[in-house]
């Protein structure tokens, strides 16, 4: 028990520091734990010894990884970034792993089975470390945000073929007892449809009678137990663990408590990469690093040139400026974390020698420790034309209100301007940078993310607040996203701005105390001024609106009995004069 507990006081001490030190001079948390791995390693000052076993039990941070990468798989982003991600993301792995596997045939005396398990490894960015930075920053939802995005989810999707390519040109002798590959084919087929399933029928439920107790806690067990089941079941069959956790969150994609799920189970796949960067770091063998400096920092320099060349190309070729292009690539010129693991897998496989997995982990690792850098010389060449320097501050910064108004366009400002009238204390969030910046113009104060997710929310204080209000011009902010705001924050009221009569219908009877469509209002007074122009008696215009607002009421009612049919209560419109029903 001493040993455990002075173990992980050492490492997460060492990694407290590291990162504190990296992220105050604007370089990444990876690097601060690779650094903190390497000075309490056997050869920095020997605290630590076994990086073996903690890289074996860390590994779970990856599956927590793609868990939390299917989450975001639900099918309509899927549908709309899926040129990006099958078309950039597909092209970009393609073509810098085959060049670079290449560039290592040409220049090294590896093997061509060797040249592949190295090269397509380094074809990969790091996620862990380009995502916060994006998110930071602001760009995630701009353009480049968005396309550096579709590149690491194709990145993250290619794991498993990667994995596979491996195991194929293994040269370590098959395992006593192992399954014939068509019968690891046929069952894996089998464990996704059973995965599927067991979400579908065992777990979708699960979730809505854990959402009726309202204990978050049990929001925790639920998710650990469809990422640790998935991965256990694909590794009994002999596949990788992660494929069965990413399926378990594509699963769960369209999930009314997905926002729930990635905000519970965010802080242990962050913790346990940490434990993974730590124990990578102990495990780098700094000897053969020593006796090839100039190798490892000439691959390094190497790697990172040709990833910015090939992948500014194919911006371009996919529409992108010469600017947004040369950004992304730079973004996009580092190894990434999954290096380490398909190295791994390669020295296994009797593909590589431990002496060439630790030069090239070296070489991701000092790839890595360039982004930041980069990320400074591409602000000399600007930023997508949807950020500016504005100053992005996450809602959790801001002081406890009574309302949170999310959205602060024309809608939402309105709305914060009367709440502010009667001095009621407000949070504004936006997701949009330049909105940001135009309130921030005139001294105002708008915090930036998604205000639909239930852990920004939760962040903004929504436990605390009164009420809150969604402005936003969304008309896909439907039932699943509402459903679980109002769950989880029983005791705050939600109104919400709707774009028409079919999602006033949809979000109808879901615990929402307030709903508006954004033009009825504003409708209905420019037709009472129309009428006053052209000189209706008074009394007849004030008739016609009330008769109007008790039609319109009528009609909605029969439109949310018939299940949403338009057409039902059509004959109460004015100048309609429909045929009778048979």
């Amino acid at each position: 028990m001493i040993d455990l507990l002075g173990g992980g006081f050492i490492m997460l001490g060492a990694a407290l520091v590291m990162v504190l030190i990296f992220r105050k001079f604007g370089i990444g948390a990876v690097l601060g734990y690779l650094i903190a791995g390497i000075l309490i390693g056997p050869q920095g000052f020997a605290l630590i010894t076994n990086g073996a076993t903690i890289l074996e039990f860390s590994e779970i941070g990856i599956i927590l990884l793609l868990f939390i990468v299917g989450l975001e798989l639900a099918p309509a982003r899927l549908m709309r970034l899926r040129n990006a991600i099958f078309g950039l993301g597909l092209s970009q792995v393609a073509l810098c792993g085959i060049a670079l596997f290449l560039l290592i045939l040409a220049t090294t005396e590896f093997s061509w089975g060797a040249a592949i398990a190295i090269g397509l490894p380094l074809a990969l960015s790091s996620t862990a470390q380009v995502l916060p930075m994006l998110q930071s920053s602001g760009r995630l939802n701009t353009p480049t945000g968005e396309k550096a995005f579709s590149i690491l989810l194709f990145q993250d999707l290619s794991i498993i073929p990667l994995l596979t390519i491996i195991a194929a040109l293994s040269r370590a002798p098959a395992e006593e007892g192992a399954l014939p590959g068509y019968l690891v084919a046929l069952y894996g087929v089998l464990a996704i449809g059973g995965l599927i399933l067991a979400g579908r029928y065992l777990l979708q439920p699960l979730l809505k009678l854990i959402g009726k107790i309202a204990e978050r806690e049990l929001f925790i067990v639920a998710g650990l137990v469809a990422v640790l089941g998935g991965a256990a079941l694909m590794e009994l069959i002999g596949l990788s663990p992660a494929l069965g956790a990413f399926i378990a969150g594509v699963m769960l994609a369209n999930s009314p408590y997905r926002h729930e799920l990635e905000a519970d189970i965010d802080p242990f796949r962050s913790l346990l990469l940490g434990f993974f960067f730590l124990a990578v770091g102990m495990m780098l063998d700094l000897n053969v690093i020593a006796e090839n400096p100039g190798f490892v920092i000439g691959a390094a320099f190497a790697l990172v040139a040709v990833k910015i060349a090939i992948i500014f190309g194919l911006g371009k070729l996919f529409g992108m400026a010469t600017r947004p292009a040369l950004v992304m690539g730079m973004l996009l010129s580092q190894g990434g974390e999954f290096a380490f693991v398909l190295f791994a897998e390669a020295e296994k496989s009797l593909l590589i020698d431990p002496a060439a997995s630790s030069l090239f982990s070296a070489v991701v690792t000092i790839s890595m420790a360039t982004t930041p850098f980069l990320m400074l010389l591409a602000r000399r060449f600007g930023n997508d034309s949807t950020t500016s320097d504005v100053d992005l501050v996450d809602p959790s910064k801001a002081d406890r209100a009574s309302v949170i108004v999310v959205g602060q366009g024309r809608f939402g400002q309105t709305v914060s301007q009367m709440l502010l009238g009667a001095q009621v204390p407000l949070t504004l969030i936006d997701v949009k940078p330049e909105q940001i910046d135009i309130h921030q113009q005139f001294g105002a104060k708008v915090f930036y993310g998604d205000g639909t997710r239930v852990d920004l929310l939760r962040r903004a204080g929504a436990d605390e607040a009164d009420a809150i209000v969604f402005c936003m011009d969304d008309k896909d902010f439907g039932p699943e996203k509402v459903r679980a705001i109002v769950q989880s924050f029983p005791e705050t009221k939600v109104l919400v701005r709707v774009y028409d009569r079919r999602q006033l219908i949809e979000l109808k009877g879901l615990g929402v105390v307030g709903m508006k469509r954004e033009v009825f209002e504003s409708a209905i007074h420019l037709a009472k001024q129309t009428l006053y122009a052209i000189d209706v008696d008074n009394s007849l215009i004030d008739e016609i609106d009330e008769e109007f607002r008790q039609r319109d009421c009528d009609r909605l009612e029969a439109q949310m009995k018939s299940g949403g049919d338009m057409l039902a209560g059509a004959e109460l419109r004015f100048g309609i004069d429909l045929p009778p029903k048979n």
